[in-house]
């Protein structure tokens, strides 16, 4: 059974970290006022939101197995203190780091309405320093996976989707997209 919770281990981290792109990548563009007719702003939102949640649920699968699993020394303790964690400490710190930004966000976006807007968003931007700690996260414990290349391959293309919308967000615009970005009828 421990192969078993091992795969589920590894398969719940990479689909989290999939989603978790995504959720990036839809934030950008969303902070960014993209949309078209078929994305409208209040669509890419939810998908936002309801992939955020989707990773969450991975993530916390992922951590479960990982522990419950008993391959390797990982305890209850090191998923939210980094670098305590008697099998490769770095890396697994580097998740813990993760976790512990993630659920700062988590948090205050379930007491969204309770608390000022700027401290929302300014603990929200941590968004942005989680996903990459969750990227070296996942790219340091490759080294030990029997499909290292297809994970690289992986870590590769959720980095460039990620540069791809960071790019989409404050690359440079003409004018007249700048306009109608910001004309009152595209609201």
């Amino acid at each position: 059974m421990s192969s078993a919770l091992w795969y589920f281990s590894r398969a719940t981290g990479i689909v989290s970290l999939v989603f978790s792109t995504a959720v990036v990548v839809l934030g950008f563009l969303n902070s960014g006022r993209f949309a078209t007719r078929r994305w409208p702003r209040f669509a890419l939102a939810d998908l936002h939101r309801n992939l955020a949640l989707a990773s969450l649920a991975f993530l916390g699968a992922h951590i479960v197995f990982a522990v419950v699993d008993g391959y390797v020394d990982l305890s209850w303790l090191s998923v939210v203190v980094p670098f305590v964690s008697g099998y490769q400490p770095f890396w697994i710190g580097l998740g813990a780091v993760a976790v512990d930004l993630l659920l700062a966000i988590v948090v205050t976006s379930l007491l969204r309405t309770r608390i000022p807007p700027r401290l929302w968003r300014a603990v929200h931007w941590l968004a942005y320093l989680c996903w990459p700690v969750a990227l070296a996260h996942s790219i340091g414990l490759v080294a030990s996976d029997s499909a290292r290349p297809l994970l690289i391959a992986l870590d590769i293309v959720c980095l460039i989707a990620v540069l791809a919308a960071a790019s989409v967000r404050f690359g440079s615009t003409s004018p007249d997209t700048e306009a109608r970005r910001l004309s009152p009828l595209r609201r």
